[in-house]
């Protein structure tokens, strides 16, 4: 592991960020309703992942593009799910914001705007051969997944 500024860490924060505070502003309907059924253990590993996951990304430089191996899939394959994270927020912000729309799944993958996310950053993990970020991304999944998949559930 190497210590250092990582670019394409702020890359994915970036891809991860943006959609997140447009929600803010286009929340779904009757999303306060649920957010007080939160467990507060997921809610926990939650908070913690997320500032975990942040910090891992920024200050390791292993996650940086090295020259092109058979290994350089991984990050390929990390920022592909990142790209199918987009997709998941231009679809929920052209459609109705519902709860049904928040936790829909895309190409299969269940509860897309939770899962997608966490499983690039994995990929990130493995590309720079990094346990630190896999280990936050294991905590943030937990939480961050288990909440949404509560919520899905819910509605």
């Amino acid at each position: 592991m190497q210590f250092g500024f990582s670019y394409v860490g702020l890359v994915f924060l970036i891809m991860l960020m943006v959609p997140n505070l447009l929600w803010t502003k286009h929340k779904p309907k009757d999303y306060e309703k649920y957010v007080g059924n939160e467990n507060k253990v997921l809610l926990a590993f939650e908070r913690v992942g997320e500032v975990l996951v942040s910090a891992a990304a920024l200050v390791f430089a292993d996650f940086n593009w090295k020259p092109w191996a058979a290994w350089s899939w991984w990050l390929v394959g990390a920022f592909v799910l990142m790209v199918l994270y987009e997709v998941f927020w231009v679809r929920y912000f052209r459609g109705e914001k519902t709860m049904q729309s928040f936790y829909s799944s895309l190409l299969g993958i269940p509860v897309a705007g939770a899962t997608l996310p966490v499983l690039a950053f994995l990929l990130l993990a493995i590309y720079g051969k990094n346990p630190v970020l896999g280990a936050a991304v294991l905590i943030l999944g937990i939480g961050h997944i288990g909440i949404h998949w509560m919520h899905k559930k819910e509605i």
